[in-house]
């Protein structure tokens, strides 16, 4: 595994997950072995949580991530990677 170290601190990190669902753990995992702090809310057991993510991302697919407003959905975790490269880009 490489060392990373990320470029950018996030004000929030929200992962919308189900129970049981293996792209919803590799997330996990993804945030996990980068320290990464973030509110894992599940959508099986908390309506509105499930309510807020179909807002946020049109759809009801899990996993869903939004960090600072910016919104990822149905994704792995090679998605993920190419997402945060994004998030840690300086706005233009």
């Amino acid at each position: 595994m490489k060392h990373f170290s990320p470029a950018m601190k996030p004000k929030q990190i929200r992962l919308f997950v189900k129970p049981y669902c293996g792209w919803c753990d590799e997330a996990e995992d993804w945030l996990n072995e980068r320290g990464l702090s973030y509110e894992k809310l599940n959508v099986i057991g908390d309506t509105d949580a499930r309510h807020e993510m179909r807002e946020l991302s049109g759809q009801t697919l899990a996993p869903v991530i939004e960090v600072d407003g910016q919104v990822l959905a149905d994704f792995d975790t090679d998605q993920l990677e190419e997402f945060w490269k994004k998030l840690e880009q300086p706005a233009s």
